[in-house]
């Protein structure tokens, strides 16, 4: 059995070293972990318009999907569990100017041995919000060297 990490500079090292080999968030989106604390966590995406926009210019909607997803893995492993989403609920309230940064925060509503809910809130550069999301997750497995509570 792994030795559990003591630190929270560890954890959140460990943390962005999972999630460093995950080439849909890293390499296709872009996507950075701003920020890891023990049940939530801050991730973003600086926009680029030939990348991520629609036929209309506007930044599509499956990218802010995309984007809320990925902060509930981390949310998830910030509590030492792997969990893989069951059900999103995505609710769009405004877009934003393709090439600017968004950003999703979250926090968890409920920790069990087999689900997690996680709430989040997104935001354009400006500090508007542009979405609500809960997630229910199923948990599928642990990180061991992770703590539950940190």
């Amino acid at each position: 059995m792994a030795e559990q990490l003591s630190t929270p500079e560890e954890i959140r090292a460990r943390i962005r070293e999972i999630y460093r080999g995950n080439p849909f968030m890293s390499d296709y989106f872009g996507i950075s972990i701003d920020e890891i604390h023990c049940g939530g966590a801050t991730v973003s995406l600086l926009t680029v318009p030939e990348k991520h926009t629609n036929h209309r210019g506007v930044i599509h909607g499956g990218v802010m999907a995309a984007l809320a997803d990925s902060v509930t893995g981390v949310t998830g492993a910030s509590m030492g569990r792997m969990v893989v989403t069951v059900s999103l609920t995505l609710d769009y309230i405004r877009n934003c100017r393709p090439g600017s940064r968004i950003r999703v925060t979250s926090h968890v509503l409920h920790c069990g041995r087999t689900t997690m809910c996680i709430g989040a809130e997104m935001y354009d550069e400006e500090d508007r919000l542009m979405a609500n999301l809960l997630a229910s997750m199923m948990v599928v497995g642990s990180f061991p060297e992770i703590p539950g509570q940190w």
